[in-house]
């Protein structure tokens, strides 16, 4: 439960979670969080604006929506009477805020809901205000910014008011069809017809930490199924669970973690233009990396690639990037652990990265289900390429991992659709693609996240269409052969060069990239860099004939020559 708000001149109020009596300016200063539990109240939407933007930025509108009573609806009392009580009682013309401010410095347009006010019901004219504030981001190209707090649809307007989510859902397509990057905070409650249009498909969602949002209220649902609710039902952290929300974010941290939103969506470059450079080879490749490795024993590699020493995804994050936010969710039902991907910055320049998470110990690695991602990390991956590709951000992608998930789930969840949705789509991606295979490169769940204008490769990493065992036991047939299955698939990067998959070898520190995890890390973030500078010089259509290019060449006819020549 919530905390009570305090109330006018109220010196204390009791926290509605844990009952604690809390002095209320003490309550005011900790944002109107309780300090013994840390349950959130309900801001109202002149609280809520004087915490995320910048003191004096807020510029209402300064068009009014009119009044309406569409379908003159009577209940206890005449639907105008209720509307003209709600406005005495919390000085709002409507249910929602609008406006345009500045956050940390960044422009946006922003519509701010208030629960007071008919319990922050979308009706005609709140429709027609975040459309219009939509319309704003839209014309001044900044993004919009949606505070959520309503119990759906207003009754009184009818089905006049189901046309409302319609109506503001069409406004959130131009600017997603425009790149115009949109976010929404969840905030306590979010229900019915907002939840389930532009509550929720906005670029980005976040929710306030202990929020609550879905379709059908626990009563409803109650009512409905007869079953008992699970614990945390509809909060803020189940939906993190259910890959609901991007972020689940205390309201202390909230405003810091949209202005790095806002400032990430601010630094990506439309991904259109012209640069210095046409056309590029995409078969470019360091001579020099592309010899390391030679000579060395490719079941020894595959032993080296598989050390659970090797730094993650998340190693790389933590130390070769700088201000990681991780998104998480498929927005379908699940987060799938296994892949992990946010917004970081990479020199300046904001990316989005995406990658295989395994772990280093045993339970790390059965977390992560040993990085091999199931339907729902796919489909996690290919929302936040598209995402990158609306806010003109360049893709990284780190490759590790045995393969995607052969279980009986990921069957049922259409793990092979998933897969291929995921490669069709980063085929023609407008925004440069940069990949790396750090360890384990295993099959189609590798390949998921490679397709990429430039393919780097650790030293001794690995990549082959299917494990040595897994070769040795169909082939042979006798898992025993592994090593000599490794040697035949040609899987080590300096067989891959050769054969024109890898564009470069990333060198590792002697003897290998878990003697000396740092240095692994900044040997891929220098090599990360270099490719991928040239690439954001590159206009969309040569970089996507360009990428098509490269994996066209891996066609028989092209193989011939590379074939005989070997």
């Amino acid at each position: 439960m919530n905390p009570t708000a305090p109330q006018g001149g109220q010196l204390w109020s009791r926290c509605g979670g844990c009952a604690s009596l809390l002095y209320r300016k003490r309550l005011r200063r900790n944002l109107d969080v309780c300090p013994e539990c840390g349950a959130h109240s309900r801001l109202d939407a002149s609280a809520r604006l004087a915490q995320l933007v910048d003191p004096g930025s807020f510029t209402a509108l300064p068009d009014r929506a009119p009044e309406v009573d569409p379908i003159g609806f009577v209940d206890v009392l005449p639907y105008p009477h209720r509307l003209t009580a709600a406005r005495s009682g919390t000085g709002l013309v409507e249910a929602v805020v609008c406006g345009t401010a500045t956050v940390a410095g960044h422009r946006c347009a922003i519509a701010v809901m208030d629960f007071r006010f008919l319990g922050g019901s979308l009706g005609c004219a709140v429709g027609e205000l975040i459309t219009r504030a939509a319309e704003r981001a839209l014309a001044d190209r900044v993004p919009l910014v949606v505070v959520t707090a309503s119990g759906g649809a207003r009754m009184q307007e009818g089905v006049l008011s189901l046309m409302q989510m319609a109506t503001v859902s069409q406004a959130i397509a131009a600017l997603r069809e425009s790149g115009v990057p949109s976010i929404s905070v969840l905030t306590d409650p979010t229900y019915g017809g907002v939840a389930a249009s532009f509550a929720t498909n906005t670029d980005v969602v976040l929710a306030e930490s202990g929020a609550r949002m879905g379709f059908a209220g626990p009563r409803v649902i109650r009512q409905v199924t007869g079953r008992e609710l699970p614990d945390g039902f509809q909060t803020a952290e189940f939906l993190l669970r259910h890959g609901q929300v991007d972020l689940v974010v205390p309201r202390h941290a909230l405003r810091g973690r949209l202005a790095m939103l806002l400032a990430a969506a601010a630094g990506g470059r439309p991904p259109v233009g012209g640069g210095s450079r046409s056309e590029y080879s995409p078969g470019d490749r360091p001579s020099a990396a592309a010899r390391r490795g030679e000579g060395q024993d490719a079941w020894e590699t595959v032993r080296l690639a598989r050390h659970p020493g090797r730094p993650t995804t998340l190693d790389y994050l933590e130390t070769g990037f700088d201000g990681f936010v991780e998104l998480h969710g498929d927005r379908l039902g699940a987060d799938c652990p296994a892949v992990v991907g946010g917004l970081a910055d990479l020199a300046g320049r904001p990316v989005m990265v995406v990658g295989h998470q395994k772990g280093h110990t045993t339970a790390e690695l059965m977390a992560r289900n040993f990085g091999m991602a199931s339907p729902a990390g796919h489909r996690k991956a290919l929302r936040l390429v598209r995402l990158a590709a609306r806010w003109g951000l360049p893709v990284v992608t780190l490759v590790d991992t045995p393969g995607a998930d052969p279980g009986v789930d990921a069957e049922e969840q259409g793990q092979a659709a998933a897969i291929a949705e995921n490669i069709l789509t980063l085929t023609t991606l407008p925004t440069p693609v940069v990949a790396v295979i750090t360890g384990e490169g295993g099959s189609g769940g590798a390949l998921a996240l490679a397709v990429a204008d430039r393919v780097l490769m650790l030293e001794h990493a690995v990549y082959s269409v299917i494990s040595p065992e897994g070769c040795a036991a169909i082939l042979w047939p006798d898992r025993s052969a592994a090593p000599q299955a490794a040697r035949a698939l040609r899987l080590t990067s300096a067989d891959l060069c050769r054969l024109g998959v890898v564009d470069a070898v990333v060198p590792e520190p002697a003897p290998a990239a878990h003697h000396d995890p740092p240095a692994a890390v900044q040997a891929v973030r220098e090599a990360v860099l270099a490719h991928l500078v040239p690439l954001l010089d590159v206009p969309t259509a040569t970089l996507v004939r360009c990428r098509r290019r490269r994996f066209r060449r891996f066609g028989a006819s092209r193989l011939g020559v590379r074939a005989g020549a070997r």
